[in-house]
């Protein structure tokens, strides 16, 4: 709070500086971090949508309008995050494909090794209640 009052008023010299550096890194991995976690989401039900077409649920659909919504609050939220969507589509992807393979059961061959569908698809691709 004292850091934040004297940024506020101006005082650079009560600053503790690498502090208040460390904190302002600190919260952009955090919020990179959430939208790598929310394209995981849209990412594993989707492959799980086109995959496993047999087994397509409701709670599926709602869960990548959902998390598509969160994706572009945290990216309005936090402006500088945008040059980063592709690295952490790209991210949250490696993951997915792992986590995907053990919760199907389906072979390894199925899920290819970069993501069969764009950011831009991810984001906008229709889908049950939306």
């Amino acid at each position: 709070m004292e850091q934040a009052a004297a940024l506020r008023a101006g005082d650079l010299s009560a600053l503790d500086r690498e502090n208040l550096a460390e904190e302002i890194e600190s919260l952009g991995r955090s919020e990179f971090n959430r939208l790598v976690s929310f394209y995981a989401l849209i990412q594993l039900h989707m492959l799980k949508w086109q995959f496993q077409p047999g087994h397509r649920s409701t709670s599926w659909a709602i869960s990548i309008a959902t998390h598509r919504q969160h994706v572009l609050e945290i990216v309005g939220d936090n402006p500088s995050l945008t040059p980063r969507l592709d690295e952490a589509f790209d991210r949250a992807y490696r993951q997915v494909r792992l986590d995907t393979l053990r919760e199907t059961g389906l072979a390894a061959a199925t899920f290819p090794a970069t993501c069969p569908f764009t950011r831009d698809e991810a984001m906008s691709r229709p889908f049950l209640y939306e």
